[in-house]
């Protein structure tokens, strides 16, 4: 799967097109990693600026070899076993400390969840994000291998923009497949075990008055820039068939659905009216507080389809509203959950607010695992695409909201 963008990186136009890939080459390349977990399926999608002269010493040798004399279009595709691109796993980056050496005062370590190195006393300059696999009520025992190390990983590659550096053949360097790396694993779980997400005050909000409060007065604003949103529509467009009957859980002014997708019906579940009725997709729509009443007052097995877009972070029952979603789905449908990294401080959940950006998905997903009555389970991110220049926040931010998704169908 790759999800590709219209135009070339933002300020590149001007630079003169080439047909093939050369030393000289300045490249769009959309860097897709692929690896499954207890039975689900990742996929990580980045893209990058590439610059041949300087990012090709950064690659593996394969990279190296093939990437020059490519057309746009083309995709490289490598099957990558342990130790390829990432260390093997090293016992003895498995160690355990003492309780008092975790630096973070009220936080704690909790079974499954990464905190970075600098956090223990140990290694107060280090960043790195390692997992906590183990606890006592003196000691806590850290994994410190990478999440993904000795997991079978393809790589695929796609060049989607070719054209020539003007001037000198210098610039800056980038390790991109080592940012293609950063992150991913976190949502798994480690050796099967449940992460404990769910301790101490996880679902508490700095606001806990009733969210119809909140919600009162309509935010007709975009929550996501451009290219972030046109990266959602391409996933729903891609999980979702025309002719379907579409939830959208939570919803609002926008549904992120491609203004080229026919559904049946798109009936909107969310807290503010006005913001609902003026979006165009919905046919139909009601106000519910899921965080009040978790149960949603809809027919049994009467959708295809349930998306929730950038809100799963607000909810304080997830595991009961995914259950009944479940409850809504036609065997066989599809639930996916997207988000990006901005929310509204006042009403996210605790928990969410403590995870690093992958773990969040991790979370998602235990939502699903924990629900029961999912199969098919996959997740996805997009990272790296530019900030298109219109967007008010840039140039001040360069990057386009990340984004990452979870999905599964109804079971059996």
């Amino acid at each position: 799967m790759h999800l590709q963008t219209d135009e070339p990186l933002r300020g590149s136009h001007s630079l003169p097109p080439e047909t093939v890939i050369t030393s000289h080459s300045l490249v769009d390349l959309i860097w897709e990693l692929r690896w499954q977990s207890g039975g689900v399926q990742h996929t990580e999608t980045l893209f990058t600026p590439f610059n041949v002269w300087r990012d090709l010493d950064f690659c593996p040798p394969a990279i190296v070899r093939d990437l020059p004399g490519q057309a746009v279009g083309a995709t490289l595709s490598y099957r990558c076993g342990a130790g390829e691109i990432l260390p093997v796993p090293d016992p003895q980056k498995i160690r355990e400390f003492p309780l008092a050496s975790f630096a973070q005062g009220r936080l704690q370590p909790r079974l499954g969840r990464f905190y970075p190195l600098g956090l223990l006393r140990e290694f107060p300059l280090f960043g790195q994000a390692c997992r906590c696999v183990g606890l006592t009520p003196t000691s806590f025992t850290m994994d410190l291998n990478h999440p993904l190390a000795g997991r079978t990983l393809e790589l695929n590659i796609t060049v989607q923009n070719i054209r020539r550096k003007k001037g000198e053949t210098g610039g800056q360097c980038q390790e991109w497949l080592g940012q293609l790396l950063d992150g991913p694993g976190q949502q798994s779980r480690w050796q099967g075990q449940p992460t404990d997400f769910f301790s101490a005050d996880a679902f508490r909000r700095q606001d806990e008055q009733p969210d119809e409060h909140f919600y009162t007065q309509p935010r007709l604003v975009s929550h996501l820039d451009a290219q972030a949103r046109q990266t959602i529509g391409a996933l729903y467009g891609r999980l979702l068939q025309p002719g379907w009957r579409v939830l959208d859980l939570m919803s609002s002014w926008q549904s992120h659905l491609p203004t080229t997708y026919l559904a049946a019906e798109v009936v909107g579940l969310g807290l503010n009216d006005e913001e609902m009725r003026r979006n165009p997709q919905l046919t139909g729509y009601l106000v519910h507080d899921l965080n009040q009443d978790p149960r949603l007052p809809l027919p049994e097995t009467s959708f295809d389809a349930v998306i929730c877009t950038v809100s799963v972070e607000y909810l304080t029952r997830p595991l009961e509203v995914f259950a009944g979603v479940r409850r809504l789905l036609k065997p066989d449908g599809i639930f996916v959950v997207s988000f990006a990294n901005r929310w509204f401080p006042p009403k996210v959940i605790q928990i969410w607010t403590e995870l690093l950006d992958f773990e969040r998905l991790g979370l998602t997903l235990e939502y699903f695992l924990r629900a029961g009555g999912f199969t098919d389970l996959q997740t996805f991110s997009a990272r790296g695409w530019p900030r298109p220049p219109e967007d008010k926040y840039f140039p001040q931010v360069r990057f386009s909201d990340p984004i990452f998704a979870a999905w599964g169908r109804k079971g059996a």
